[in-house]
């Protein structure tokens, strides 16, 4: 059994990936997912892993640390990051720049998480020298717990987090996906974990969730091809 860990974000698009993989008659592959910053502490710390699925930045600094088999990293997807509301609230307007802002200082309280798409957002508060006028009503979602739990529960109002974290989920309607020129993309890739001992059976996994065959999972699950040039159909 190949053993990983991953963030939140891909936790459903591997759960799916790694059925199809046992299907084709390969050994089961088991994903722990937790928070971003802990499955990444955890590599880094030595906490035994034949693979590890994260954002591309952070796969980045477990390879400069020494934590990742050499040249064995592959970008996997990308995810969109998207605004939601309680079920059943109004949707507002979010289709321009201003339009978004607009929608951040009108909101009574704002959730987002402690991963690439948090910190996007906060960078995008201080670009519009509001990050003092929306600190006190902005809260963080916990490790481990999508933002999506906070909306569907009212103690946010407007919620920020990837599109394969807030689609589909009880209590919550995604309002859409933020707009040009302030879209934010995260490229979620996987890696081999130094010392693993089943090295051949994992670069097999990560050639296989490469496949174009899997696209259309990848679009169940909110998410998308690396490659932009990729399409998916609109119907």
């Amino acid at each position: 059994m190949l053993k990983a860990i991953s963030s939140m974000a891909t936790r459903q698009i591997l759960n799916g990936l790694a059925e199809r993989w046992r299907a084709n008659g390969e050994a089961p592959l088991a994903v722990e997912s937790v928070g971003g910053v802990d499955a990444a502490r955890r590599v880094r710390d030595g906490e035994a892993f034949d693979l590890v699925f994260l954002a591309s930045d952070a796969l980045a600094r477990l390879a400069d640390a020494g934590r990742l088999l050499p040249a064995s990293a592959v970008d996997l997807m990308r995810s969109e990051v998207a605004i939601a509301v309680r079920s059943g609230r109004p949707h507002p307007a979010i289709d321009s720049e201003a339009a978004v802002r607009a929608a951040v200082l009108a909101a009574p309280s704002l959730g987002y998480s402690t991963g690439p798409s948090g910190v996007a957002l906060q960078k995008q508060f201080e670009a519009w020298g509001i990050a003092d006028a929306v600190r006190d009503k902005t809260r963080e979602a916990p490790p481990g717990i999508p933002v999506a739990a906070l909306i569907a529960r009212g103690e946010v109002a407007l919620g920020f987090q990837q599109l394969s974290e807030l689609q589909d989920m009880a209590g919550v309607d995604v309002v859409g996906l933020l707009p040009d020129p302030i879209r934010v993309t995260t490229v979620f890739s996987g890696a081999i974990v130094a010392g693993s001992a089943h090295v051949d059976e994992a670069r097999r996994l990560l050639q296989f969730m490469t496949s174009p065959d899997n696209i259309p999972l990848l679009q169940r699950y909110g998410m998308m091809p690396v490659s932009p040039a990729t399409s998916f159909p609109t119907s």
